[in-house]
């Protein structure tokens, strides 16, 4: 498959507003579902972000492969502030093609459909860069495509918490009526897969970790530019967030989180008593219940492989091995390189000039080595 080509069809083709998408000369299709978060508040969500009601009802894509029957299901998950599937449609339709299963596209909450059109209008955010500037002076890497989500942190960082706890429980509601034969599209299964980039990984490694309803006792994980705990990652970057926004976080996760906790609270109860809160506070940094996360991955060694890049400023590689190859874990992250410029945000440049040959050979190596991990 030609990734460049491919990339520029499947733009041009995609439609979140119809049910159904035909790709001509492939037996893939596309299909765009509805979905409904059962999330409860309890004292967890912002109460302002209740009210944006892109974020309770959305849709989402599935990839069907040829083989309509195939029982086999990969969800993929996308990384921090992405606000569109195209960057996806190739990665979803390789994998439908070459794997035989079905790929399910998932938006993060308040991420892609499910957060107000606004968010990525550079007209409506203008005013928003300018009020932020004021009120913080000149800050690095700040940006139209990412004011949105740096102000929503600065103001609560407790959101980066929220957004994938929130999306964390509409995965398993989704993948529930997958295994109980009741989802509109794809037949009943147990043999769910998760292909994770970025911070879609951290979300993908939590969910595992915890296992609710024993949804991933066999699951597979690949990811890919990712994989390391929160404190290894440097999220400041003009398509992710400011300086100023990923410093508030920052501090708020390494040194007041842990403190704020000690409080009783139904956000309190749940850090300290689910598997899934466990495993989200095991995942800010190396030495925080270090013993709690390093028995998980020891137990999920044969189901989890990383592919980092050499190159990557966001999620640098020497974080990744230091999370999943601690305690004899050799070989469950690798680091990898490409021979043209890429970034963590774009590791498969559009290039206008022979490099492209090399960028459809990288591509195809990368998800290759998915495939065959999936196997």
């Amino acid at each position: 498959m030609e990734y460049t080509k491919t990339f520029n069809e499947l733009k041009t083709l995609f439609t979140p507003d119809k049910d159904e998408i035909i790709i001509p000369g492939s037996d893939v299709k596309i299909y765009n579902i509805g979905f409904h978060t059962d999330f409860p508040i309890n004292g967890f969500l912002n109460l302002s972000d209740t009210l944006i009601t892109e974020n309770k009802s959305f849709s989402y894509p599935v990839f069907a492969p040829p083989k309509a029957e195939s029982d086999k299901v990969i969800l993929l998950l996308h990384g921090l502030n992405e606000r569109s599937w195209i960057k996806y449609l190739v990665w979803a339709y390789w994998l439908a093609e070459n794997t035989s299963s079905y790929v399910i596209l998932f938006p993060i909450s308040f991420h892609i459909n499910r957060s107000p059109a606004s968010w990525k209008d550079p007209r409506v955010m203008i005013n928003f860069m300018k009020n932020r500037n004021s009120a913080f002076g000149e800050i690095n890497m700040s940006s139209f495509a990412n004011i949105a989500i740096s102000n929503r942190l600065t103001e609560d960082p407790l959101r980066f918490f929220n957004s994938g706890y929130q999306t964390a429980t509409d995965i398993i509601k989704l993948l529930l009526s997958v295994r109980n034969g009741q989802h509109p599209v794809i037949p009943k299964s147990n043999k769910i897969n998760i292909f994770a980039y970025s911070i879609g990984a951290f979300l993908a490694e939590i969910i595992l970790m915890g296992n609710p309803d024993n949804l991933f006792h066999e699951s597979k994980l690949f990811i890919f530019c990712g994989g390391s705990v929160f404190s290894n990652m440097q999220g400041s970057s003009k398509l992710i967030m400011d300086s100023h926004a990923f410093d508030r976080v920052y501090r708020y996760y390494l040194y007041e989180f842990e403190k704020s906790i000690t409080v009783k609270s139904p956000l309190a109860d749940f850090l300290h008593t689910s598997q899934i809160g466990m495993a989200f506070r095991s995942m800010i940094d190396l030495g925080r219940l270090k013993t709690f996360r390093e028995s998980l991955f020891k137990k999920l060694r044969n189901q989890i492989h990383s592919i980092t890049l050499a190159n990557d400023k966001v999620i640098p590689p020497n974080g990744v091995i230091a999370t999943l190859n601690a305690n004899n874990n050799r070989g469950v992250a690798e680091v990898w390189d490409f021979p043209y410029a890429y970034s963590h945000e774009n590791p498969f440049p559009l290039l206008n000039s022979p490099l492209s040959n090399e960028v459809d050979r990288s591509f195809e190596h990368v998800f290759s080595e998915a495939r065959n991990f999936f196997k």
